[in-house]
């Protein structure tokens, strides 16, 4: 059995850690969000939760990714809660009232961001979690709950059409 000493360590040294991995976290909430508050209120919910569940960690493996699945549930939680939200709303107001103003159209895409967002979330969850995250195929499967090969796919089709969208946007521009 271990001593309530040595567990107060453990639990100070991953707290510790999960401090070190909090830029990691608003980065990826902030790519998911677009939105800075939104994202640092989801990475907050996340840290909460993660510390509720601490004796749930088994220490030796990925906190890291532990962290980033905590984090990519409870975006997804939220965006399910919203939905619910507005569907409501909808139910109460008539169409006309609930109805989001219309897009303007957007100018010309030179930025890679806007050219990413262009991708399907699943093509970008890929790219963010391999590419900029430096994440192994493996982690990056782990956290998004598939096979590595899936996620090796998704990666490969995000990378393929985020070269078309260049592409287009480069002709569009001529």
């Amino acid at each position: 059995m271990i001593s309530d000493a040595k567990m107060d360590i453990a639990d100070a040294d991953i707290r510790r850690q999960i401090v070190a991995l909090l830029p990691d976290l608003r980065a990826f909430a902030r790519f998911l969000l677009r939105d800075r508050t939104a994202a640092d209120d989801v990475v907050q919910d996340s840290i909460v939760r993660a510390l509720s569940a601490i004796s749930q960690f088994q220490p030796g493996t990925n906190l890291k990714a532990w962290l980033f699945t905590i984090l990519r549930n409870q975006f997804y939680e939220q965006a399910r809660r919203r939905k619910r939200e507005a569907t409501a709303l909808q139910a109460q107001f008539d169409e006309a009232e609930a109805a989001d103003p219309q897009q303007v159209a957007q100018a010309d895409i030179t930025d890679l961001q806007q050219l990413i967002w262009r991708l399907p979330p699943s093509q970008r969850e890929a790219l963010l979690l391999v590419g900029a995250q430096g994440m192994s195929h493996e982690e990056a499967a782990a956290i998004c709950g598939v096979p590595v090969g899936t996620m090796k796919a998704r990666l490969s089709r995000a990378r393929s059409g985020l070269a078309v969208l260049m592409e287009g946007s480069k002709a569009a521009a001529a």
